[in-house]
């Protein structure tokens, strides 16, 4: 087994508690001391700093959500002066104000260690080839693997997303080994392959790390089977880090959560209630050797679950499933609750159709209705209308059966659906409009 920092990755849990608990008391009086909004927070439910000894009081700590970031936009949330600041980073702001991140040298130097310890769980090595297609600029993803490949000494391709007959000629030509981007936009780049007449035996990739949008097993298994490499899922949100919070080994049995930079939390949407592990809810995290900007029981928005049992690869560190979807993308559709990845899952396992789609809700006369648009593959659209209408036919029953609700299906050619080097839109969801 490979291991960048053995020491931290195969702690035992008894060390690790306590690693965690000294660090969580440091970083309490961190935010507590340097920041107005979480003094604030926690003297309006009658806590101070002496009040937290260890994990076992974390409870007692209140939620931070991103609208208190947006709340104290930009610098608001800082726990240091802008002058020990030496990058920022933000998020889109689509939904309002950006969530304003900043980072000092050693979050810098701690987020290079993290993404060090998952390319070498995925097995890149000095003489590894990465090339980043995740977008550069204020998205955390792009910089992120990119500081994390030149700490462990590989070499880096920093390309960023798009121009995408040019990733595969670089793919090809350069001899990547390892390719960092979203699962949607990997599979453009299969698709691009197979147009070019390019083969995956062509090429020398063995590893993909995909992330930044929720994705299936059965979309890994698509991606392995096409690009000939292990589908690795990666995890990070740029309040919390960024890509390298959490990270699958090539055991490819759940995503080791470095429990000694972040301790997670799972608890009930609804409530705030902790749930036991093995229990699927919402991830929460708190940070807690981050400098620039610490996060104190953030809720995520992201519905996964937590396994504490050992994993095969040796490392010790907490487990969480692959995440099935987001609270706030989650659609409740006549009083159902559907996710985007529910439908995926239905479509691979079906096939004759690409794994591209589109979920589309209207209310029509008051009630709520769900169509779902799906590409399908050359060689069927071609195909005699009695055979389309079979599938179309079989894929509205499978749906309807996962879900529980009608739907509408309605094939499209190959194509049809927008591409796009970031996160797919897999959701138009017509009731905002």
């Amino acid at each position: 087994m490979m291991y960048w920092n053995k020491t931290f990755e195969c702690m035992d849990r008894e060390h690790l508690h306590e690693l965690q608990s000294q660090r969580l008391v440091d970083t309490v009086k961190r935010v507590y001391f340097n920041v107005p909004y979480y003094r604030d927070k926690m003297q309006s439910v009658g806590l101070e700093p002496g009040d937290i000894k260890g994990v076992e009081d974390i409870a007692k700590l209140p939620f931070t959500i991103k609208q208190d970031l947006r709340d104290t936009y930009p610098y608001g949330m800082f726990a240091v002066p802008l002058s020990e600041v030496i990058r920022i980073h933000a998020s889109s702001g689509t939904t309002g104000k950006p969530t304003v991140v900043g980072y000092t040298r050693k979050d810098i130097d701690t987020w290079a260690e993290l993404v060090a310890r998952v390319l070498t769980g995925v097995g890149a090595g000095r003489n590894s080839v990465v090339q980043v297609a995740y977008g550069y600029g204020l998205f955390t993803g792009g910089l992120g693997l990119h500081y994390g490949t030149e700490r462990m000494g590989a070499t880096v391709i920093p390309i960023s997303g798009g121009n995408t007959r040019r990733q595969v000629m670089f793919m090809q030509d350069l001899g990547t080994t390892v390719l960092a981007c979203t699962p949607s936009y990997a599979l453009y780049i299969a698709e691009t392959m197979e147009e070019l007449g390019i083969k995956k035996e062509d090429l020398k990739l063995q590893a993909g790390i995909f992330g930044a949008e929720p994705w299936s097993d059965n979309m890994r298994k698509e991606l392995e089977q096409r690009l000939g490499i292990k589908a690795i899922d990666i995890y990070g949100l740029s309040e919390v880090m960024g890509p390298g919070v959490a990270c699958e080994c090539l055991e490819q049995d759940g995503l080791h959560v470095f429990e000694d930079h972040f301790i997670p939390e799972v608890i009930d949407p609804d409530t705030g209630e902790v749930l036991p592990p093995g229990s699927i809810g919402e991830l929460v995290i708190t940070t807690i050797t981050k400098e620039g900007l610490p996060v104190v029981r953030y809720r995520t928005r992201d519905i996964t679950s937590l396994n504490f049992e050992p994993c095969a690869c040796g490392r010790t560190h907490v487990r969480m499933s692959k995440v099935l979807g987001r609270t706030d993308d989650m659609l409740i559709i006549r009083g159902v609750n559907v996710f985007p990845s529910q439908i995926e899952h239905v479509l691979m396992n079906i096939g004759g159709t690409q794994p591209q789609y589109q979920l589309v809700v209207d209310r029509v006369n008051n009630l709520d209705e769900l169509e779902v648009w799906v590409e399908i593959d050359d060689k069927l659209f071609s195909d005699e209308v009695r055979r389309l209408e079979d599938l179309e036919n079989r894929i509205t029953r499978e749906i309807q059966n996962t879900l529980g609700i009608n739907v509408t299906v309605k094939l499209v050619e190959p194509k049809t659906i927008a591409r796009g080097d970031g996160k797919a839109k897999r959701v138009i969801d017509k009731r905002n409009i």
